[in-house]
């Protein structure tokens, strides 16, 4: 048992520092070749947060282990909303105002609703793999040509105008770490599952999703140190859409994932109702304070309550 909890440990810290070096990698490359900062924003450092959900994923699946698959993408985006919102809310106010997330919202609250209409309809397969991922070229098109320049934004822990000598290395060594990170926190959390006679779908949803998210919520928190809380808000919704589309997309396609009865009674729709919580805070204008970011860390604990 304690090399399982050792191995979940060491995966989780190495998914941190590969999706860290990734990203960095990956933003410089694309500066250094021209690409605009708007479109490495929107695409490269969005999907680069997202890393450690999806070299879990495909971990996972390749295994056997479909829950955790599963769990780790519906409970990163039930975490990202309750956990990471929460604990920035309580570090400093998510103020909403001026801050126009409604369109990007709807896309999530879309993401969310044709997962679950997936789901019912049997396993992810093949063409369900293409379908999502055709949904996020659709959304990442709608993005990239309706973003203004000045929706920019920070771009964290980039280190823009990098040496060539930096690139490659920060480029492999997100390469090398994160598929190391992702085997051993799924050997660790599954052999973690039958030990303590959890199912797999639990673990994903909890442990392995909070695990992944990770890079997120130290980003939003460190955001919120800097007096920019509110960047904590697009962080989430970004990554809750690509969480969906692309991992699940991908992962679809080398494959097939059952749905277990659990989570469409359950899990699905505690996703879909925090992902809708967001609603009256974008559409006026209202602060999210400590009292909100309290609720909304309580509701997350009633929900592990009722998981175990």
């Amino acid at each position: 048992m304690v090399l399982d909890v050792l191995l979940v440990l060491g995966g989780l810290a190495l998914l941190v520092v590969g999706g860290d070096l990734l990203v960095k990698g990956a933003v410089n490359l694309s500066l250094r070749l021209g690409i605009t900062p708007l479109v490495v924003g929107l695409t490269v450092v969005a999907f680069g947060t997202s890393a450690p959900e999806l070299l879990v994923s495909l971990s996972a699946a390749w295994r056997g282990s479909t829950d955790i698959a599963l769990g780790n993408v519906v409970g990163s985006n039930i975490a990202n909303i309750l956990i990471i919102l929460g604990a920035t809310a309580l570090v400093a106010p998510i103020v909403t105002r001026g801050h126009d997330l409604r369109e990007s919202w709807g896309m999530m609250m879309a993401a969310s609703l044709l997962l679950i209409a997936l789901a019912f309809m049997g396993a992810l397969g093949r063409w369900d793999g293409v379908i999502l991922l055709a949904a996020l070229a659709v959304i990442l098109w709608r993005q990239l040509t309706t973003a203004k320049p000045d929706e920019v934004g920070e771009i964290e822990g980039a280190a823009l105008g990098a040496r060539w000598g930096k690139i490659i290395l920060w480029l492999a060594g997100g390469l090398v770490l994160l598929p190391a990170g992702a085997d051993l926190l799924v050997r660790g959390a599954t052999d973690i599952a039958r030990a303590f006679g959890v199912t797999e779908m639990v673990i994903g949803l909890t442990l392995v999703a909070i695990g992944t998210s990770l890079p997120e919520m130290a980003a939003s928190v460190a955001s919120a140190l800097r007096g920019r809380s509110d960047m904590a808000l697009g962080n989430v919704v970004g990554s809750n859409i690509f969480n969906i589309l692309s991992i699940l997309g991908i992962t679809a396609l080398f494959a097939p994932l059952p749905i277990p009865p659990e989570m469409l009674r359950l899990d699905l729709w505690v996703m879909l109702a925090s992902s809708a919580l967001l609603a009256p805070f974008l559409f006026r204008g209202i602060t999210m304070g400590r009292a909100v970011g309290a609720a909304l860390l309580a509701a997350y604990g009633a929900y592990v309550w009722v998981l175990l």
